[in-house]
């Protein structure tokens, strides 16, 4: 289980017949602990409004969104990149796995993952959904990669086909 969102579970014996609604808002010293994991620059805000509910099945659904404001490092400058997060999840947690027969149902709906000692891990799942949503190139705006290689006469001539023709004509 994730331990950056610890506290950010539910046992499903708590959660009422009509469901739980939630909004949980990450600490300071969640968000250091993220933002660290995540090697982001600075995590200002993690926060996340989500529902559970008891499915017909007997499996919980846990759907909702996570949002945060954060800063990466460019990759080209290392200076800071302000981004902000704003992403959806939907996850069913089921007693056990499905057999081949529910697996077209399970591509087509939420996500799907075993439910583990009776425990909706809410933290984990907004964890995933943060570090799936990060631009994983940020790019500070107007900043650009001019590299010139060393070894090449004419450093204005850069392009492969131009690399190509310094070869052919020393033959």
């Amino acid at each position: 289980m994730n331990e950056h969102l610890r506290e950010w579970v539910h046992n499903v014996t708590d959660i009422p017949a009509g469901g739980l609604d939630r909004e949980r808002e990450a600490s300071e010293s969640e968000r250091a602990a993220i933002a660290e994991a995540l090697k982001l620059l600075n995590l200002g805000r993690l926060s996340a409004r989500y529902r559970i509910k008891l499915q017909s099945d007997g499996s919980y659904r846990l759907a909702g969104r996570a949002t945060a404001t954060l800063e990466q490092a460019c990759v080209v400058t290392l200076e800071p990149v302000a981004d902000e997060i704003d992403a959806p999840f939907d996850v069913e947690f089921r007693h056990e796995v499905a057999n081949a027969e529910d697996e077209a149902s399970v591509l087509a709906g939420p996500d799907v993952d075993i439910l583990e000692r009776g425990v909706i891990p809410v933290g984990r799942i907004v964890f995933e959904t943060v570090s799936a949503s990060l631009d994983p190139y940020p790019r500070r705006q107007g900043a650009e990669f001019d590299w010139q290689d060393p070894r090449q006469s004419d450093p204005k001539e850069t392009s492969a086909f131009a690399a190509l023709s310094q070869l052919k004509s020393k033959k």
